[in-house]
């Protein structure tokens, strides 16, 4: 998997904390892989601080003050994709992690090699994933939203007008800052004012573009040739791949 893949480790025992951080670090070294990695000390420090901004949590079950399994629970109110896996000494707690969607458990003490393998096989599930999300702060709270689901964006003023398909976010920030972070996707500006997503363009008249939900935005003469070849390119490569 190509990027930083941000990961939370919880555990309130500090030795297996630095084993668990140590082999992170020579899993970096060994495959080449980038961890934007953040510590926690009990499941409720994970739960009182949650942002959907991780993709993969390495979770001791059996903590004092919040189990690993009730954190995670908590996690999955607030996460459908962030990968769990538990790290715990005892694998009788494996028929309670279906209920968290899980992908699997590790025993301690834990081997160098069965921890390679398994965030081997965390990262191929990840690489597997064929949608990407979009993360940003809207009315307090924390939002994770999948690109396919976002129609446009807009910018107004300071802010930016996330469009998707059920509802609009407005977000402080810029449409070039966003579009920075869209890079690689299938965004593309029909003006200055908006950057659209190309799998919602239904048709292109003269100087407009209708979308799948209807709505219909202005082509401007200095974004119109760029456009369109964006949008054949996208057009292209979805029926190659289909």
């Amino acid at each position: 998997m190509e990027g930083i893949v941000r990961v939370g480790v919880v555990e309130d025992d500090p030795h297996s904390r630095d084993q668990t951080v140590a082999h992170l670090s020579r899993y970096e070294s060994d495959r080449g892989a980038r961890f934007d990695v953040s510590l926690f000390d009990d499941g409720a420090g994970l739960v009182a601080a949650y942002r959907p901004e991780y993709d993969v949590l390495l979770l001791d079950i059996e903590m004092e003050r919040v189990s690993g399994m009730a954190a995670a629970r908590r996690v999955r109110e607030l996460d459908d994709d962030v990968v769990i896996v538990f790290i715990t000494n005892s694998p009788r707690y494996a028929v309670g992690g279906y209920e968290v969607q899980a992908l699997s458990y590790l025993l301690k003490p834990v081997s160098y090699a069965a921890f390679a393998q398994e965030m081997d096989r965390v990262l191929a599930q990840l690489a597997r994933r064929e949608r990407r999300t979009l993360l940003f702060q809207a009315d307090g709270a924390h939002h994770r939203v999948d690109l396919a689901d976002i129609v446009y964006l807009e910018s107004a003023g300071h802010r930016v007008l996330i469009h998707t398909h059920s509802t609009t976010h407005s977000v402080v920030s810029s449409l070039k800052a966003l579009e920075a972070e869209l890079a690689g996707a299938a965004f593309q500006r029909c003006n200055s004012g908006y950057l659209v997503n190309l799998a919602h363009v239904t048709g292109v008249e003269q100087s407009e573009c209708r979308l799948r939900d209807g709505t219909v935005l202005p082509i401007s003469r200095p974004k119109r040739k760029a456009f369109l070849a964006a949008l054949a390119a996208h057009i292209g490569s979805v029926g190659a791949a289909s």
